[in-house]
């Protein structure tokens, strides 16, 4: 077993380093003939355990992702400790879950994502990309994520769940805890993980678990008394449905994993596209022929999920490293995206790549992203939009960048037009 102490992954100080240099760490992680193992970090009120292996290469990922059956998305995915009931209960859903209890819930909510529901939507998502551009030109420029990032996916999937407007902001703000839960902005935890602060954001994160997982089991039930044909009705009537419970965590799930990607996506492209207008130019100059490589390449370049874990169900050897039943392996998507072995130049973004096989919506396998056709229409129009409305539009300066080991998010972009 080799130990990975020098830069430890497992502490959050790793994850406030220059993206340079952490990239640079993961590149010598790749290098090494077999995995490292890190040491796990305690969370008070959470716990730990005794640590993980770090899957960094392109071909580990995608092997541990297409097998299910041994590398577990149980008992926890989203969470290098074993979450604890009173968070599992809000933070499960079905990315916790292995099949068959993953297939049903798959299933029942993929019924969001047909051909037909996404083709119907597209008038909305012009209509709503629109809408935010003239009110970030109304207002001038300030923060791009929050003038514009932040704003599309989360009204979609509003709109999607029928959420009402007045409660959007809410739900942007309780995304924003969710998502940034180690950054001291959003939950007061500092990085020495202090007993005070933990509890403090502990209780502002369940707080906002609670407040969304109300949210949309209440819809739920008056979803069951008088169905109106929205996304909501579709998963709580018919054959096959979601229980109160499940629809929460199901809503929780989707207007994280929703958001994150592409407000992160869309911040990141306006920062790549102005620190390459060599490669803006070239969207641009063929956008409909471009874009969808291009959103592809950001989504690889950026990779807005750092990793996800799984769990060892059998002894199983890998790329030379023998597993045991219970290992806890991390399958870091940002460092499989960079592998020289697979991307020609992987430091160089490069909206015209083919192939470009990236790990961006996860690795292959049942825990593919449900919502990747959705991640790349939200990015297309809202590009669109933006082009062509504003072709001057540029961001200024570096982001401030969340504090995160599972997000690599933008908090804040300054940005002109």
């Amino acid at each position: 077993m080799t130990l990975f102490t020098d830069l430890d992954l497992s502490q959050i100080p790793f994850w406030g380093l220059p993206q340079a240099e952490r990239m640079e760490a993961f590149r010598k992680l790749r290098a090494l003939d077999h995995p490292v193992f890190v040491p796990e970090q305690a969370v008070p009120f959470i716990g730990g355990g005794p640590g993980y292996y770090a899957l960094v290469r392109h071909s580990d990922v995608t092997e541990a992702s297409r097998n299910a059956a041994v590398f577990s998305s149980e008992p926890c995915s989203n969470s290098i400790p074993d979450m604890p009931r009173w968070l599992s209960v809000y933070f499960g859903s079905m990315i916790n879950m292995d099949d068959p209890r993953h297939a049903r819930l798959r299933r029942i909510v993929s019924r969001a994502f047909t051909p037909r529901i996404l083709s119907k939507m597209e008038e909305d998502l012009a209509r709503a990309a629109a809408e935010i551009v003239d009110r970030a030109v109304q207002e001038g420029p300030g923060d791009f994520v929050a003038q514009v990032a932040a704003e599309l996916p989360v009204r979609v999937i509003c709109d999607m769940m029928g959420i009402p407007a007045k409660f959007h902001d809410m739900v942007l703000r309780r995304t924003n805890v969710i998502l940034g839960n180690a950054d001291p902005e959003y939950t007061g935890i500092d990085p020495d993980f202090r007993r005070v602060n933990v509890a403090r954001g502990l209780a502002k994160l369940l707080h906002a678990g609670f407040s969304l997982n109300r949210l949309a089991a209440r819809l739920g039930d008056e979803r069951r008394r008088r169905p109106t044909g929205d996304l909501v009705s579709l998963l709580v009537n018919g054959d096959e449905r979601l229980s109160s419970q499940e629809l929460g965590s199901f809503f929780i799930l989707l207007v994280v994993a929703g958001s994150e990607t592409t407000r992160n996506a869309i911040a990141y492209g306006l920062k790549l596209f102005t620190d390459h207008p060599e490669q803006r130019e070239l969207l641009l100059s063929d956008f409909d022929g471009r874009i969808v490589p291009a959103c592809d390449e950001i989504v690889r370049y950026a990779t807005p999920v750092i990793q996800f874990r799984r769990t060892l169900t059998q002894d199983y050897e890998m790329n030379g490293t023998a597993y045991k039943k219970g290992d806890k392996v991390l399958l870091f998507y940002n460092s499989a995206n960079r592998d020289e072995s697979v991307f020609t130049d992987p430091d160089t973004f490069d909206i015209a790549r083919d192939p470009n096989p990236h790990v961006g919506f996860g690795g292959p396998g049942p825990h593919y992203c449900l919502g990747a056709h959705l991640a790349r229409r939200e990015m297309t129009v809202m590009f669109r939009e933006l082009f062509t409305r504003l072709p001057g539009i540029r961001s200024v300066g570096e982001p401030d960048f969340l504090l995160s080991n599972f997000i690599n998010g933008i908090k804040h972009l300054r940005w002109t037009f």
